[in-house]
């Protein structure tokens, strides 16, 4: 009797070595291609893992270009929209030896904090009666700052010092100009405009010059 570890048979059993050998070999090769098939190797199951839809969802690695979303930084630049200014006298009526003190009020509408540019290098203060222009603080300015301040959500902000306007019209060529025209007054109306970093005042503030 052929047995596995006698084999038996008119030729010499290194023969039936050899093909038992062979055999083995194939089905080796068979046994190896089929877990191939099966296990895949290389493929990552967890970079294509099914989410609860059914879609596959990327895990983005190391070398990702793709920057992390990060909350809005505090310090965030103020978007014109969300800023008001509001333009403020000290008085209604101005007696003839008075002098008007102007100031502004700044005011963050949105949700967040975020800075703005109160400094006089921003600031611009306008004095008109009717159409004609009679002031502007930029005219005759030798010295501004930039101020970088930072805004809470619905707190009014006021200048620190009002600027006194002295009553008389302003030009660029008459800034060393020891007289210049004095301002129509007797009951005079006129009107303060303000703007800060480039936003300005929804609406004037009015005021008489007696």
């Amino acid at each position: 009797m052929s047995t596995i570890k006698n084999p038996v048979g008119p030729q010499p059993s290194k023969v039936y070595w050899r093909r038992r050998l062979v055999v083995l070999l194939g089905l080796l090769a068979v046994i190896v291609v089929v877990v191939l098939i099966i296990v895949r190797p290389g493929g990552n199951a967890e970079a294509q893992k099914p989410d609860s839809t059914g879609s596959s969802s990327q895990t983005p690695d190391a070398g990702s270009s793709t920057p992390p979303t990060t909350p809005a930084s505090a310090d965030a630049v103020c978007a014109p929209a969300v800023v008001t200014v509001e333009a403020v006298t000290d008085a209604g009526d101005y007696a003839a030896d008075q002098q008007p003190e102007l100031s502004l009020v700044v005011t963050n509408t949105g949700a967040t904090a975020c800075t703005l540019n109160v400094g006089t290098a921003a600031q611009v203060f306008t004095v008109k009666s009717g159409e004609d222009v009679y002031w502007t603080s930029t005219d005759c300015q030798t010295e501004s700052s930039d101020v970088p301040f930072q805004l809470q959500p619905g707190e009014p902000v006021k200048s620190s010092a009002p600027i006194v306007w002295d009553r008389t019209r302003s030009a660029p060529d008459t800034c060393d100009s020891a007289e210049r025209d004095s301002a129509p007054a007797g009951g005079a109306s006129y009107h303060l405009s303000v703007s800060v970093d480039g936003v300005e005042s929804a609406s004037s503030k009015q005021f008489i010059l007696n």
